[in-house]
């Protein structure tokens, strides 16, 4: 009776905004890339290195000024698997906990979710790491 009542689920079109807000986050860092390399005389290295910190900036602004949960109810994945979603988890996560103090706040909450994911990154950078070791035979 539940599952009679939920909304209906628009998969299609939900992975195809999702693709194209994802894509457009690609275009974004890019074009952060190119102004860095260009205006500042920056390696692309480095320039990377700066559009990170520009998209880790934005995400964490436009969650603490409330804007983010809407974009990403709209784009879903497209906002949340970039590095946006890991700098959204983190302050969400910082905002809702600040009243508790910095140690049993902050400190102990902020990284609920982030953890997870820092944890399994690297796990799988280990697990891959050896893998690649093995095939390459050690060099």
């Amino acid at each position: 009776m539940v599952v009679s009542h939920n909304p209906k689920e628009h998969r299609g079109s939900n992975a195809f905004i999702a693709f194209m807000v994802g894509g457009l986050i690609g275009v974004i860092g890019q074009l952060l890339v190119d102004f860095y390399s260009y205006y500042l005389h920056l390696s692309s290295s480095d320039a990377s290195i700066f559009m990170i910190i520009t998209l880790i900036f934005l995400a964490s602004l436009f969650t603490a000024l409330g804007f983010f949960d809407k974009w990403v109810n709209f784009a879903r994945c497209g906002l949340i698997i970039p590095i946006t979603g890991f700098a959204h988890s983190m302050t969400s996560a910082a905002i809702e906990y600040k009243k508790e103090g910095f140690v049993t706040g902050l400190g102990a909450n902020m990284f609920k979710l982030a953890g997870t994911v820092i944890l399994y990154g690297v796990v799988s950078a280990y697990i891959f790491g050896f893998i690649r070791l093995i095939i390459m035979g050690g060099a």
